[in-house]
């Protein structure tokens, strides 16, 4: 077993605060991450170019329930949160609870908010937050769509 970076918000706050007396910049990229794959990989390494730190903000087990259905998540968080902890990309990993992420970014404000190519900059659910605190939001990641939904449909039709 590798080493966990995952931490509580008040850790990740506490270890930001940090980084920044030392110039560093903070990139900040969330999902469910329910079932990794090449799409996930890419967009956490391109938001990992962005910036000196990536933090990812991870669903926990009842947000993927709550945003996916039963079913979900096919990963425990504890699973999940293990995997991207083993992402060079990745610096820390913090879980939460909310369906979205606007609460933590508020106690995070990350320079940098990554989303995916599912996304345009004027379409994030989170821009006027990170907005707010003068962040800025920047799409990363593969333009050949990956989605984990169809992943698990192609996996259910054999």
């Amino acid at each position: 077993m590798g080493t966990s970076k995952l931490f509580s918000i008040q850790e990740v706050r506490q270890k930001i605060e940090e980084l920044r007396r030392h110039g560093k910049k903070i990139v900040f990229a969330n999902g469910c991450f329910d079932l990794l794959h090449v799409g996930h990989v890419r967009y956490l390494e391109g938001a990992g170019a962005l910036g000196d730190i990536l933090v990812v903000g991870l669903n926990s087990d009842h947000s993927v329930r709550t945003l996916k259905g039963e079913g979900r998540p096919v990963l425990s968080e504890a699973d999940r949160a293990e995997i991207l902890s083993a992402l060079e990309c990745v610096d820390l990993v913090v879980l939460f609870n909310q369906t979205t992420v606007d609460e933590l970014l508020q106690i995070l404000r990350p320079d940098v908010h990554a989303k995916g190519t599912d996304y345009t900059e004027e379409t994030v659910p989170e821009r006027e937050t990170v907005r707010s605190y003068g962040g800025c939001v920047k799409i990363v990641g593969d333009l050949k769509a990956h989605s984990t939904r169809e992943f698990l449909e192609r996996i259910r039709k054999g």
